[in-house]
């Protein structure tokens, strides 16, 4: 029998350093919230595969309609034989994402390809080439999206020049000291300084910061960036790819607001763990580019968009909207309890909405200095006791939960523990 030292030697072997691992644990089975590596370990998961399995490991009724389309066909490529599962999820997913009016969906395979064919799309459809993004924001690692990301280090560093006519603006902070009017004062001098507003094609936002924090667009920013893009003919992209598929006790993240964007991108819990991702939006855009324009040999495979239509038949079926807001609710009140304490290393208040949630380990008792270095020994000892908890932000700082919606309270609890446990030992 293989061991996790065997095969993390193999790996470190053949495999390069440049694609990190969180972990030396192989899993060799999953359930739920639940895995089991090589050796026989049992572990509680609290990072979901980075946000993909919201409906759980193996959720049978993905399990099924995956075995069924086994059985059927598994690719012909939709450019030379399109099939029904694509057309039937993009039908389903113009019904359900809020864009304002008809919508239209194209499939693809990660976040990466869905952002930059967004960025296609919103070029194609306005005659424009520059982008605005904001600092702390993850939008892949391609080099469009690697540019699009507003962190230097790991995702940039090395890499050489980006690509030209992308923008940053800092992102709304209040521990970075950053307000929305700080942003919004930000794009004027980006329109003054560096490109006007008539040759800027798209703004691209996530509704809440993944990599960058789980920190939420305040509504005031979202709002605003919707006047500022109808003012001068710029298209709004919303990146859901962390933060879609019931994540956030919304469907889509961006049906917390009360604006619209033009534009989706979609992946990770998609089509709950298969390679899945897509771009959603105003079907007068999308039919902006000519026949040929979009695509990939493998976007959309007819297996994924069979697991994906499962993924929203449990979503509605298991009534995990309203699930995630209750899980959230029972992990952010054990965190409010961890702020509080003083024999557990210092931490913020947990943010974020529904069960997206993180807090961020600090350097002092109420302050604001984050201390990536003792989150760290957190997830350390987390993962020695039973517990896969990831880490974000800018130093490192935020420990993040994306334990899968459908966990049990028991399960989600005894993670709990674990967290709690670990904080005390790095505290220690």
């Amino acid at each position: 029998m293989s061991t996790n030292a065997d095969l993390h030697a193999r790996r470190i072997a053949a495999v390069p350093r440049g694609v990190a691992n969180a972990t030396a644990i192989y899993p060799a089975r999953a359930e739920n919230a639940e895995l089991w590596d090589v050796e026989g370990r049992r572990f509680v998961d609290f990072a979901g595969g980075i946000a993909v399995l919201n409906v759980g490991h193996r959720h049978p009724a993905v399990i099924a309609a995956v075995q069924a389309q086994l059985d059927r066909y598994t690719h012909t490529a939709f450019q030379v034989l399109p099939y029904e599962p694509y057309i039937a999820l993009a039908e389903r997913l113009n019904a359900l994402a809020p864009i304002e009016g008809p919508a239209k969906t194209i499939f693809f395979t990660t976040g990466a390809e869905a952002v930059e064919n967004a960025v296609k799309v919103a070029r194609a459809a306005t005659r424009r080439s520059a982008v605005i993004a904001f600092t702390g924001g993850f939008h892949g690692r391609t080099l469009l999206t690697m540019g699009l990301t507003g962190k230097v280090v790991p995702y940039k560093r090395g890499f050489g020049p980006g690509p030209a006519d992308v923008h940053h603006l800092p992102f709304p902070s209040p521990a970075a000291g950053v307000t929305v009017e700080d942003s919004l004062k930000a794009l004027d001098f980006v329109f003054a300084a560096d490109v006007g507003p008539d040759e800027v094609a798209a703004i691209i936002v996530e509704p809440v910061q993944g990599e960058g924090g789980f920190h939420p667009v305040p509504a005031e920013l979202m709002e605003a960036l919707r006047r500022i893009c109808d003012a001068h003919g710029i298209l709004l992209i919303a990146d859901e790819v962390q933060t879609g598929f019931a994540r956030t006790g919304k469907l889509f993240a961006m049906e917390h607001y009360a604006v619209k964007p033009d534009l989706i991108t979609v992946a990770k819990s998609l089509a709950g763990g298969l390679p899945l991702s897509g771009v959603i939006g105003r079907a007068d855009l999308m039919d902006q580019v000519e026949p040929g324009g979009l695509g990939g040999t493998y976007g959309g495979s007819p297996v994924a968009c069979a697991a994906a239509l499962a993924v929203l038949d449990v979503i509605e079926n298991e009534g995990l909207l309203a699930r995630a807001d209750a899980l959230g609710e029972r992990i952010r009140l054990r965190l409010e309890a961890f702020a509080t304490r003083n024999d557990l290393v210092p931490v913020s208040r947990p943010r974020g909405p529904g069960a997206m949630i993180a807090f961020d380990v600090l350097a002092d008792r109420g302050g604001h200095t984050p201390d990536g270095a003792t989150a760290k020994k957190v997830t350390t000892a987390a993962l020695a006791k039973g517990l896969v908890v990831l880490s974000c932000g800018r130093y490192g700082e935020t420990l993040r939960i994306l334990v899968p919606i459908t966990a049990s309270d028991a399960v989600v609890d005894e993670g709990l523990d674990i967290l709690e446990a670990a904080l005390a030992e790095a505290g220690a």
